[in-house]
């Protein structure tokens, strides 16, 4: 999954695909490089985001959408919103994907469940619990587990079929970076919810909390290992900024994680 940030603030490529041509010239690169679909988001949520209206968020998005679904007819396109009218504005240009980061646990959530039941959509599922900060020295997992939990629960009540449902664990979302890696290191126990898994980890600040004092420019080498990793694990998506790099890397762990399994 390539990343197509139309925002003017995002934390490693905010403003610089904010006209339409040159992020439609990104997206053509990202396909270029291996895309198997795209996500595009308008509105950033980085650590202390500014939150901008729907208007401006559709204003943004809608025009890339309709542009890419005339271009690529066939490739998959994702809009990374949690709010409703977002939503069904780019579902309404071409876009095939929710990528909701409250998990449809947020104010908005039951709309964007109801609008993905009644398109066809699928949906995203992140965690994304502010809660978890405040138990720092317990294991994570099982919380995380409960709370995806209650999630799909609330998709399956909306009438969501679980084939549309992946789900992510919302790495950088409200939790600290040793809980962060603490889920990385057991990402195969999400298995056991039964979806697809999908992981954002590219160029994010666990990276740097490793590795002291690399900006989010610096950070391609940790994506890369973490990706490695994650395929090892089964995980299935990768939303990443650096498809071609992140391919390469997912495409040798899978061929030794195939080897592994026929010795």
């Amino acid at each position: 999954m390539g990343i197509l940030n139309v925002t003017d603030d995002s934390f490693f490529d905010g403003g610089r695909h904010l006209a339409l041509d040159s992020a439609l010239a990104r997206a053509r690169q990202l396909v270029a490089e291996g895309a198997d679909l795209l996500d595009i988001g308008g509105q950033s949520t980085r650590p202390g985001y500014v939150e901008i209206s729907e208007a401006e968020e559709i204003s943004r998005t809608v025009p890339v959408l309709r542009a890419l679904a005339a271009e690529f007819p066939c490739l998959p396109l994702s809009i990374d919103t949690y709010k409703p009218a977002v939503a069904a504005a780019a579902l309404a240009a071409g876009a095939h994907l929710l990528n909701d980061i409250h998990g449809l646990q947020g104010p908005g959530g039951p709309a964007l469940a109801r609008l993905a039941a009644e398109s066809g959509a699928a949906v995203v599922i992140m965690h994304h619990d502010p809660e978890l900060r405040e138990t720092p020295d317990a294991d994570p997992l099982p919380a995380v587990l409960s709370w995806l939990r209650r999630s799909l629960d609330l998709a399956a009540v909306a009438g969501l079929p679980a084939d549309r449902l992946a789900l992510d664990p919302g790495i950088g979302f409200g939790k600290t970076q040793p809980q962060n890696l603490a889920l990385l290191a057991r990402l195969d126990a999400f298995h056991a919810l039964g979806q697809p898994l999908l992981l954002g980890i590219s160029r994010k600040s666990v990276i740097a909390h490793v590795c002291p004092g690399l900006e989010p420019g610096e950070r391609l080498e940790g994506t890369l290992a973490l990706t490695a990793l994650a395929v090892s694990q089964g995980v299935q998506l990768h939303r990443v900024h650096d498809v071609q790099a992140n391919r390469r890397a997912a495409l040798v762990a899978t061929a030794l994680a195939g080897v592994r399994a026929s010795l």
